[in-house]
Order: C-alpha cells, then structure tokens, then sequence
C-alpha cells in the first residue's frame, strides 16, 4: 500500500468564503498524471455532545436542517471557534443548546472526517456525564427542541434510519462503546 500523496498542487485560489466555511479551487496534477481542478470545502471544527444521565437517558437536540431540508434528531453539537479547542466548544454547546454543564467530560475515540472526498472537515465526540441544568442560549439561527430518551430509543432511531447525521451517529456508537452498552 503507498501512502505517499499521489496529488501534485499548482496553485488554489479562494473561491468563497464566510463565518462557517470557505471553498478553494486548486489546479493539480492528478494521480494518473493528467491536469485537473479539485476544490475543497474548509470548515471550522465539529463537536459532538452525548450528554447521558445516571439512567442512561440521552439527551438529542432537534431542527431543521436548512441544507437538506430535512427536520434532524442530534446530539448536542456545533464548531469551535477561532483559537478554541474542541472541548472548549462541546462545553460551550452544551450550555448553548441543551442548558447543560456537566461534571465530567471525556473525548471518545480520536478526530474523524466527516466528508474528506470534497472537504477538509474533522470532528471530534464527548461523553458527557454529571449533568446540571443552567439556562440555555441558541444562536440566532437555531430554533431548538430538546429531549431525553434511552440510550437503547437512540440507538434504534439509528438503525430505523430516522437519526442521519454523521456526528450523532459516531457519537452514539462510540459512547455506547464506552459504556459497554450493547449496539
């Protein structure tokens, strides 16, 4: 197996950019030797959130996704600021979206990548445990449902297909895991 970096880049350009990603163009050399473009989609760092009770309740956040336009069930999650570690931001999250701090935070598993065919995007996921309620505060562009349910109830909203998104999914996963609940 060869993993060296098969790409030659040329030059990139900024194509697009804003507070949550930027999109670059970049003029390569492919693997097979032939000149092409590859653009590449960069954002900040994902954080997920599993924040699990003393009876394995989990708590999921629901809302409208507006680019797939489809209502989403989540767990807690966001991107990090600049400078801002990625458990600075699950704790800022939690507080955020949930009204949640919590005793204990530990990292599941390492970094992912979340879509590395077009974007540059990792993510990392946090099991939560010790939790308190504090007033919550959503960003402007977050219209939040929050609910608790068993872990099990999760996990199956999973397997039925009826939770989408990739950090939920990885996060769910990887604390059960953690727990030693049984997928």
């Amino acid at each position: 197996m060869n993993e060296k970096n098969p790409w030659q880049t040329l030059s990139s350009r900024l194509v697009y950019s804003n507070p949550w990603i930027s999109v670059r163009e970049d003029q390569v050399i492919r693997p097979d030797g032939q000149p092409g473009i590859y653009g590449v989609v960069s954002t900040r760092i994902a954080t997920g959130v599993v924040a699990v009770t003393p009876d394995r309740q989990v708590y999921l956040v629901g809302q409208y996704r507006y680019p797939t336009e489809h209502y989403s069930w989540e767990i807690i999650e966001g991107g990090t600021d600049d400078g801002e570690a990625p458990l600075q931001a699950a704790i800022r999250e939690m507080r955020e979206e949930a009204g949640l701090i919590a005793d204990q935070i530990v990292q599941l598993g390492e970094e992912f990548h979340l879509s590395n065919c077009f974007s540059s995007e990792i993510g990392y996921v946090f099991l939560a445990t010790g939790l308190r309620q504090v007033p919550s505060a959503p960003d402007g562009t977050e219209q939040l449902v929050t609910r608790q349910l068993a872990f099990d109830a999760a996990l199956e909203m999973v397997h039925s297909g009826e939770i989408k998104d990739a950090v939920t999914i990885v996060g769910l996963y990887r604390a059960a895991k953690y727990l030693g609940i049984r997928v």
